[in-house]
């Protein structure tokens, strides 16, 4: 499976947020989930289990700081190829261009 996620933290009353998201990252990583980070968001790949609990850690370490977060996120649940990771997706997107 993959997760993909973006946090944004509310009501920290700074408008500079990457201090929480950094936190967020840094959470949901330490969940042995394999995470990847770009500008936008992170993507998490294993299981159900393994890409729910580092998506929860990534919001409960916001919400630390934070009194409200906000999260996007969008799951990738595929039974015929359950081992395809992102690196996979985009060799064949590239075998395609």
């Amino acid at each position: 499976m993959q997760a993909w996620f973006s946090v944004t933290p509310i009501g920290t009353g700074s408008a500079s947020v990457s201090a929480e998201v950094a936190r967020a990252v840094r959470a949901a990583e330490a969940t042995g989930v394999r995470a990847t980070t770009d500008a936008s968001g992170t993507l998490l790949e294993g299981t159900w289990e393994e890409c729910v609990t580092g998506l929860r850690a990534a919001v409960d370490a916001v919400l630390a700081t934070a009194p409200r977060v906000s999260v996007v996120a969008k799951l990738d649940v595929r039974t015929d190829k359950p081992e395809q990771s992102g690196a996979d997706k985009l060799a064949a997107l590239e075998a395609h261009r």
